[in-house]
């Protein structure tokens, strides 16, 4: 058996396989796992083991297919149970990989919006320490009030400046 060479062509192999879809497979599986798990299957189910039953156990000779230890309906049961469970399993298996896919992506949402978050928490930041190192007008306004007041308070200067003026 020659090993598998990326330089070389694969050999064609024609064989007859049968395909399926995977993905229609698996809603179809979900599907009848859904349907499995409602009420409306047990009463189904109830009702059909109750009609079996009273049908072969009431009918007239020949009209009875599954006489009393009812071995046909028994099978039939173990085959439905054989088939539901792997199909009950795979719908699982899949809720599962897409409980897991949601997940991942709700991490990763919750990790940006962590540093959206943190991004803003320090743009905030800067602006309050630069709005704490602007001089707004109302503290300009005061300290012009202030400078104002001490320099008609100031007593008269030798040069002739400060103070009131003069007339």
């Amino acid at each position: 058996m020659a090993v598998n060479r990326l330089d070389q062509p694969r050999e064609i192999r024609r064989t007859i396989r049968p395909h399926y879809d995977p993905e229609a497979f698996g809603r179809l599986s979900e599907q009848i796992a859904r349907f499995l798990g409602t009420a409306r299957f047990l009463v189904y189910m109830t009702g059909f083991i109750a009609v079996w039953v009273l049908w072969n156990a009431l009918a007239p000779g020949n009209l009875a297919f599954d006489p009393y230890p009812f071995i046909f309906l028994t099978l039939i049961l173990s085959l439905q149970a054989s088939y539901a469970a792997p199909l009950i399993l795979l719908a699982q298996n899949r809720q599962a990989d897409r409980d897991r896919v949601q997940g991942e992506q709700d991490r990763l949402a919750g990790e940006r919006n962590q540093a959206e978050v943190e991004y803003l928490t320090r743009e905030i930041a800067g602006l309050r320490l630069a709005l704490g190192e602007l001089a707004t007008r109302d503290y300009i306004r005061g300290e012009l009030e202030h400078l104002r007041e001490d320099i008609l308070q100031s007593p008269a200067r030798p040069d002739g400046a400060g103070g009131a003026q003069r007339e």
